[in-house]
């Protein structure tokens, strides 16, 4: 019994450590954005937080949403990745930014899926803490 509550108390600290290793840097996530201004803006309705280009939505409040941006038009392999219930949190993100066509084929079991989005950002993890920093409407992060 004490063997089981070993092993048990240290793969709950190994998940632990992983998903700390996860959390990324917003500020260091803004800086980063720099990369993905070409395409996209961050703006509110009040203020323009990040301005960049309208080529790709607007990802002012893009976390607890996922294809929400109602003056854009998404990919349909995005549509259908939200359809199948895709949420935009930190961990998606970042498994998006890394490769967007792979992780909607992923997604959604469908593997002519697509996005419009080519450019593939290793290490996301800064840029998804920006945006969840830019995100005043994104559930709290779960805790255990």
């Amino acid at each position: 019994m004490k063997l089981t509550t070993t092993l048990a108390l240290a793969a709950s600290a190994t998940l632990s450590l992983a998903v700390q290793a996860q959390a990324g840097d917003p500020a260091a996530g803004e800086n980063d954005f720099k990369k993905c201004r070409a395409c996209h803006t961050i703006a509110s309705a009040d203020e323009v937080i990040f301005k960049g280009g309208k080529t790709g939505p607007n990802l002012y409040n893009i976390v607890g949403t996922a294809a929400a941006a109602g003056d854009y038009k998404y990919s349909t392999g995005l549509i259908a990745a939200a359809e199948a219930g895709l949420v935009w949190d930190e961990v998606q993100l970042v498994a998006y930014l890394e490769d967007p066509t792979t992780f909607l084929r992923d997604f959604t079991g469908d593997s002519s899926a697509r996005s419009k989005m080519t450019f593939k950002l290793k290490n996301g993890e800064d840029v998804a803490a920006y945006l969840t920093s830019v995100s005043p409407d994104a559930p709290a992060p779960a805790t255990n």
